[in-house]
């Protein structure tokens, strides 16, 4: 079922397959909206209850007009649909959504699945060079380059002309700017990992950017337990470049949740 959640002055877009037992709840990347889940949903929604929902600016929900915590608008929407208990996926932007929402509330999060996530508080996980180039690109209103560069950065793994990559890249683009300047960051997540006690499996693109790899490396290596997984095929899109490894790594954290 779709609705339109009511967050802190705004509002997202959401779906919710229904269902019983722990709700899986999916959280996409900066570089698409939910419909990146959509190589992996009917897969998942199996015997399970999936919950997917656009970050504020990206696909179906309004561009943000106010100051929003993107770990705020996750506990908002847990609450909108009676979600006392949940496994988290998150993807990239998602994955460090996820990371927060877990450190805020970790009587609420049954077990974590993160892919190619980010982090706050992860020294040098910024590309300072692509930055420049991103703001030099956007600078110049030349949105064309900047949708290449980034197909190059992010799908470095895909075959041209990578429609589905590109699609959802290009789709993604301008929320980056709609958002800047309202989405607040999170307080640092990177030195509290270690208080995570819980199912947790990490997937890593082996063609992700270096400094993601070594991000994700770090991150595995302080969360107690977790499984890293290393995908040779994979760039920053696993859900596109890898569906049946996601599929499995959420069924196997999904077993492993008492």
């Amino acid at each position: 079922m779709e609705t339109m959640v009511r967050v802190e002055g705004g509002e997202v877009w959401a779906d919710d397959t229904g269902g019983e037992g722990v709700p899986l709840v999916l959280l996409h990347p900066g570089v698409a909206d939910s419909r990146v889940w959509e190589p992996v949903l009917p897969a998942l929604a199996v015997g399970r209850r999936v919950i997917r929902y656009d970050a504020r600016g990206f696909g179906r929900s309004p561009a943000p007009t106010v100051s929003y915590s993107a770990a705020g608008d996750l506990k908002t929407v847990l609450d909108h649909f009676g979600v006392a208990r949940a496994v988290l996926v998150g993807t990239s932007m998602g994955g460090s959504t996820a990371v927060s929402g877990t450190l805020n509330e970790p009587e609420r999060v049954a077990g974590l699945v993160l892919l190619v996530p980010g982090v706050t508080g992860y020294p040098e996980l910024e590309n300072k060079e692509l930055t420049a180039q991103i703001a030099e690109l956007a600078q110049a209103g030349d949105m064309d380059g900047l949708f290449a560069l980034s197909l190059r950065v992010w799908g470095a793994a895909g075959t041209p002309p990578d429609t589905e990559a590109a699609t959802l890249i290009r789709a993604a683009i301008p929320a980056w700017f709609t958002t800047y300047g309202h989405v607040t960051e999170e307080p640092p997540a990177f030195p509290r990992l270690g208080e995570l006690s819980l199912p947790c499996a990490l997937l890593l693109g082996e063609q992700d950017e270096p400094r993601t790899i070594r991000c994700n490396e770090a991150m595995a290596e302080a969360i107690p337990g977790c499984r890293l997984v290393r995908a040779a095929e994979c760039d920053h899109l696993p859900t596109l470049r890898v569906p049946e490894t996601v599929t499995e790594l959420v069924r196997e954290v999904y077993a492993r949740v008492g």
